[in-house]
This record gives structure tokens, sequence and C-alpha cells, in this order.
């Protein structure tokens, strides 16, 4: 497992060069970019189809900073020199602990009210630039494609708080145990409760611009599935506890031509720090499995992976606004019930039976989807035609 960029490096190279990125993080952001990429080509493809149109907007140009301007600008500045000047000065405490570190009140006072009067300078002197006698408005337009970037920050801040909200209504008894820790801490993510929070936070963003809720649902469906697909890869890479079930079983005979560890895999240098200490290993991340698992992220990434592909062949067949993104439910709901067939996950017993979160929300979406498909199609046929 490579839970840093660094264990990576050095285990290509041999050669320690301390750096505080997690790997799952890295990979993480690399899903997000690939869904906003992926967005893009299909909400420029909507708009060349006639299917979306470009809003509008009033804008005050040549107007003075305003406070609130002035005030944003001197906050984030001061955040940013805050924690800056500390890490400069305390960099491997950083490397060691980047998220204690983070979300701690550790930080540089002076560094911060420099960098804060400074940004708050910059915003000043920017909007002096461009002041004018008398501010006028105008209207600007702007096409669904151009708001990508912040359609991608509001599923980000949404997803996680999502996901976050959803791992600890599922793990009540961590976060009893340790609130702050549950709260703010890297790990404990469920993707659905993303993936609802932020379907939502995307939907309501995007009628502020007029963007019809089917069609930017259509849009997103096949960038979701390469970002779970690229996401779950971080979790294989980092070793963040989303294994399966343990597997002693030997592997089939018509498995053989499949890598050991994509059968049965026991996490060293898991980022977690799960298990039992590995023999001769010092340092942190010196624990694996006791006994091998199931490795069921690198099973998703597969799965992902193949439904991305088609989700992203037949979204030029499907007309019906919306019916992509059922087919997508239906498909996601699928692979993810699935896996929790050999995955490691809290249940709950409903009326005898034993199921878990992931299970239940899985069933809903598939539900969701068929039902979605049905009433979409049924709409879009004229009255009086079978």
């Amino acid at each position: 497992m490579y839970p840093t960029l660094s264990d990576l490096i050095f285990d290509l190279t041999g050669i320690s060069i301390p750096l505080p990125i997690q790997s799952f993080g890295l990979i993480l952001a690399l899903s997000f970019f690939l869904c906003a990429y992926t967005l893009s080509i299909e909400l420029k493809r909507k708009e060349k189809l006639g299917l979306l149109r470009p809003a509008s907007k009033k804008v005050l140009k040549g107007a003075p900073a305003s406070t609130t301007d002035l005030l944003i600008s001197a906050v984030f500045g001061f955040v940013l020199g805050f924690k800056l000047l500390y890490i400069i000065f305390h960099y491997r405490e950083f490397v060691d602990d980047t998220q204690g570190v983070m979300l701690s009140m550790l930080g540089s006072w002076p560094g911060g009210i420099i960098c804060g009067a400074l940004f708050s300078y910059l915003k000043y002197a920017e909007k002096k630039k461009e002041q004018k006698e008398v501010p006028v408005w105008e209207e600007e337009t702007i096409h669904p494609y151009e708001l990508v970037g912040n359609l991608t920050m509001v599923a980000a801040v949404w997803g996680l708080l999502g996901a976050k909200l959803f791992h600890n209504l599922e793990n009540l008894d961590e976060f009893a145990t340790d609130p702050w820790g549950a709260l703010f801490s890297f790990s404990g993510l469920t993707f659905y409760g993303g993936l609802i929070c932020g379907a939502v936070g995307v939907i309501l963003y995007g009628r502020k611009y007029q963007i019809g809720a089917l069609h930017l649902c259509d849009a997103t469906a096949p960038g979701l599935m390469l970002a779970y697909a690229v996401g779950r890869l971080g979790c294989q890479i980092s070793g963040d506890g989303d294994w399966g079930i343990v597997n002693l079983a030997p592997k089939p005979s018509w498995l053989q031509w499949l890598p050991d560890w994509m059968w049965s895999y026991n996490y060293p240098h898991n980022v977690n720090s799960v298990g039992i200490p590995i023999p001769g290993c010092t340092g942190k991340h010196c624990m694996m499995l006791p006994e091998p698992v199931y490795p069921t992220p690198i099973y998703e990434v597969i799965m992902g992976m193949i439904i991305f592909f088609i989700l992203w062949k037949i979204r030029h067949r499907i007309l019906v606004p919306g019916v992509l993104f059922c087919v997508y439910l239906i498909l996601n709901g699928m692979e993810r019930f699935l896996i929790e067939q050999i995955r490691v996950n809290t249940k709950y017993h409903v009326l005898g039976y034993a199921i878990t979160q992931a299970e239940i929300i899985s069933i809903s979406l598939v539900l969701t989807g068929i039902i979605g498909v049905v009433v979409l199609r049924k709409k879009s046929k004229p009255e009086g035609h079978g």
C-alpha cells in the first residue's frame, strides 16, 4: 500500500522525499477533475443540440471594492498565511501529521495578519484599476459549460458533507467515541451520502442558471461513474478500510491467470494502520490485516469503468431527458449491491434480515431508476400513441 505519495516515490526510486500528499486525496482530486471534464463535454454537446441555452446575468461593472469584498479577501489571506508560515517552519511536523496540523489551531499570527492585509489590499487595487466614474450594469451571457468549475465545487462540498453525514449515521458508536475526529477526519466517507447530497447541491445551483435538472443529471451520469471508479482506485492504493470480508479460500483454477493480490490480500502498510505489526517494519503505516480479505475496491474499479464506457457509448442514443441518469442509477445500484455481498460493512436488522445501509440505498436506486425510465418514457410519448 502507498498511503502517501512519498511512499510510492520511495518504492519506485528508493529516494525518500517527505511530501504531505495523501495518495487517496490526490486520486480523489483526479476523480473530480475527470468528472468535470466529461461534464463539460456533455454540456457543450447538449447546448450545440439546442437542449440547453445560455443564461444572462446582470453584473455591476466599475464599482469600488465593497466592505464584503475586502473582508472576504482578508479572511482568506489570514487563514492562508496563518497556516502557511507555520508549515514552512514546522515542515516535518506537517508531513508527519498533515491532518492534525491543518485541523488544529496551530499557526502563525504574524503570517496571518500580514497575508490578510496583503490580500485585502490586492482586492482593493484590482477593483480600483477597473473602477469607473459611474458604475454601470452590464448583461453577461453565461454558457452552461462555463459553470463546470462552480458545479464541481458545489458537488465536492455538498458531496463530502453528505459522505461524512451518512458514514457517521452508519457508525454511531465511532461518532459517540470521538465526535470531532469522526466529523473532520479525511477517512470515513460513504459514497451514497456524497451522491445524494452532491446531486441536490448541483441541481439547486443549476436552477439558478436555468439548466434543466433532467439534462444536468444526464450530463453528469457518465462522469459520476468514472469518478467513482477512479476514487475506488484511491481506496485500493491507500488501503483505507473499504475492503471485503476475510477470504481464505484457494484461488479457483479458472482464475489462475489473476494476480494473487486481486483474489485475496492483507493490505500491508494500510493508511489506517489497522491489523497486526509487519515484522521488521519501522515508522508509520507498519500494519497489515491478520487475515487476507477480498480486495473489493479493485473489483469496483473494474465494474465502474465498464459501466462508464456503457453510459458513454449509449448517451447519444437515449433521447428522453433523464433516462440516461436512470440507467446510471440502475447499473450503479446493481454494482454496489453485488459488491456488498463480500464487503465489510455495518449491518442493520430489518424484519429478521441483516442488511447494510448501502444495500438499502442501492436497492432504492435500482427501483428509482426503473420507475424513472418507465415514467419518463411514457411522458415523452405523444397522447394517443403507444
